[in-house]
This record gives C-alpha cells, structure tokens and sequence, in this order.
C-alpha cells in the first residue's frame, strides 16, 4: 500500500510540476506541488524507519496535459482529488489499520487532499468560471 500511495504522490507532484513549467507559477498548481513534495517525503520516512527497499519511480504523464487549458486542468484536479479520497479510504487505510503510525500519515495525506487540495481546484474552477 506504501508502494500505490508513494505512486499516487510521486504522478500528482510530477504534474503539478508539468504544469507550472508550461503556465508558470499559477495557483493552485504551484501550491499543492510543495504540499505533494511534503507528502513524498513523509512517505520516504516510513519507508526508511520500517527498512522498506524505495521502489523505482516510473512515474509516466498523461499525454493530455499538453493541450488542456488551465479550467479543464482546474477541474482534472477537483476529479484527481476525488479519486485520491476515494482510494485513501477504500483501500489503502484498511490496508495498513495494523499499523497505526503509518495509517497516521496516510490519514493525513487523505485529508489533506478532502479539506485542502480539492477546494482548492474548486475554488480555481469558479474563479475562471466566473463572469468578468
């Protein structure tokens, strides 16, 4: 489980950077990747506190990215972060009940994309939703 989560921060982190090297320093891609970076390295503690071997990163983007404008990036992310509670709570916390330091930062991580990252999108899809 450490293994998808690690993954799943490594891909957000990966994109988030894709898309301030195209756009710039936008919010709130530019925010959330430093939250993700934050989330990697609480991560790279378990796995050096438990002598657990890192896996490789092969983190591939998705070829959309290219083209999508910044709204339809703003709404990815809303539908990425969903996902990500979704995954948080059916399996990777279930997963790792046993172990309670670890369901610890995985809680954290879980929420951080529920009570943070996704009303962030939100907000950043009114904001170019909105009449000027």
């Amino acid at each position: 489980m450490l293994d998808t989560a690690l993954a799943d921060e490594r891909l957000a982190l990966a994109t988030y950077r894709f898309i301030t090297n195209r756009f710039g320093p936008v919010r709130p891609f530019v925010n959330i990747a430093k939250a993700e970076q934050r989330h990697i390295d609480a991560l790279l503690n378990i796995y050096a506190d438990y002598d657990i071997e890192l896996p490789a990163d092969e983190t591939s983007l998705d070829p959309k990215l290219e083209n999508t404008d910044m709204l339809d990036l703003c709404r990815m992310g809303v539908a990425g972060e969903i996902e990500n509670v979704r995954l948080y709570d059916e399996q990777l916390l279930p997963a790792v009940s046993a172990y309670p330091r670890i369901k610890s930062v995985l809680q954290n991580l879980r929420d951080a994309s529920a009570l943070r990252h996704k009303p962030a999108f939100e907000r950043c899809v009114r904001r170019l939703t909105q009449p000027r």
